[in-house]
């Protein structure tokens, strides 16, 4: 009898956990169905290009109109803000990853706080095609930085890598040590 309980519980269980893997999959091809239909239309912060070829123009967004609307979306709601980002690049196909990247995100969100803002720490570029933004993400408890890559081969940008972590009161004390000074 208690073996047929088990068995009863398990079966429920894998049920369950098909429901909820078939539900992202299903949410993941409604945002891709989205972002498809909404890249097409200009926004005010986009720049606009006319393509000599073709005489029509074109909108090629900037990595901070990409950044200004992640933030924008992070601000409700960390999986549509990263879903929207990862978004930006094909090649970041791998739902499982960018899943367990938002489960992480979304377990610090909660002792870090509310989010209440962001500041830019540091704009780099290796060279015209490939830039680095570093931010400052403020919640109520603690602060995070969030890391962005973006690079363009030919006229689109698309995130590159990103990275978000707490450590940024381990560097400032580090850098303010003795050892750190130059004469």
């Amino acid at each position: 009898m208690k073996q047929l309980k088990v068995k009863q519980i398990l079966n429920r269980s894998f049920l369950l956990t098909v429901i909820i893997f078939s539900c992202i999959l299903g949410a993941n091809a409604q945002t891709k169905t989205k972002k498809t239909s909404t890249k097409k239309t200009s926004t005010p912060q986009a720049d606009t290009t006319k393509s000599t070829a073709t005489k029509t123009s074109t909108v090629i967004k900037s990595p901070a109109n990409y950044i200004d609307a992640f933030f924008k979306k992070y601000k409700t709601s960390a999986d549509s803000a990263i879903d929207y980002i990862f978004g930006t690049n094909k090649l970041f196909g791998n739902n499982y990853q960018i899943t367990v990247l938002k489960m992480k995100l979304d377990s610090l969100r909660g002792p870090f706080g509310k989010y209440t803002g962001k500041e830019l720490i540091a704009q780099k570029s290796s060279s015209p095609s490939l830039v680095l933004y570093s931010y400052l993400v403020k919640h109520e408890n603690q602060p995070m930085r969030f890391t962005f890559m973006f690079y363009r081969a030919q006229n689109e940008w698309v995130l590159y890598r990103f990275n978000y972590d707490d450590q940024l009161d381990t560097e400032l004390i580090e850098a303010a040590k003795i050892n750190n000074k130059r004469p």
